[in-house]
């Protein structure tokens, strides 16, 4: 992210966490597309796709009054649409054992094509753990914990460059060893982490 970008960034989460409803707006026009397309993926459900969005700036607006000026907001965004995807699914399994009594084929079959999500996650998580340890530390800190590069650099006590760096080879690392025929999980690393 550039500079310019980072300090627009900031501005906004500035505004955002004292309720401007502009801020909000903007936030909303900015990442409301991208949010949608990453849930339809999983989801397959327009309307489950919408709810999703809804749910996800419901939260940001709830939490507002907390949100650090130097927050990565797109990896703040999806982190929160990616746990609730995740919570989607696990309750997906839990009908699908319920309606394995034979009558509702067709539920069971939907659910267990969405359960791959959760194989998914763990499937990336598996190649995060690969990472060399700092490597690995700075690369949860940055897409799953939503912390800008500033921020790491600062809890670290390292360099900008140090930072952005090892998040380069972290995502060459991850984007080599990807399956190729996983359409899920190259959709999971456009949307949510290569960027």
């Amino acid at each position: 992210m550039q500079q310019n970008e980072i300090e627009k960034e900031s501005l906004l989460v500035r505004n955002l966490s004292k309720g401007n409803l502009l801020a909000f707006n903007t936030l909303y026009e900015k990442y409301s597309g991208r949010l949608y397309r990453f849930a339809l993926g999983y989801l397959k459900s327009e309307a489950e796709a919408e709810e999703l969005v809804q749910e996800v700036f419901t939260i940001i607006w709830e939490k507002r009054a907390d949100l650090k000026e130097e927050l990565s907001l797109k990896s703040f965004l999806f982190t929160i649409a990616f746990n609730i995807i995740r919570k989607h699914f696990r309750t997906k399994v839990y009908l699908s054992e319920y309606y394995k009594t034979g009558i509702n084929d067709d539920l069971d079959m939907q659910t267990s094509q969405k359960i791959t999500y959760d194989s998914l996650y763990q499937y990336i998580t598996g190649l995060v753990n690969q990472l060399p340890g700092r490597r690995k530390e700075i690369f949860i800190k940055s897409r799953f914990e939503g912390h800008s590069i500033k921020q790491i650099a600062q809890e670290l006590k390292i360099s900008h460059k140090t930072v952005e760096n090892q998040l380069t080879e972290a995502l060459k690392f991850i984007r080599f060893n990807l399956n190729k025929d996983s359409i899920p999980a190259i959709l999971f690393f456009i949307l949510f982490i290569s960027s």
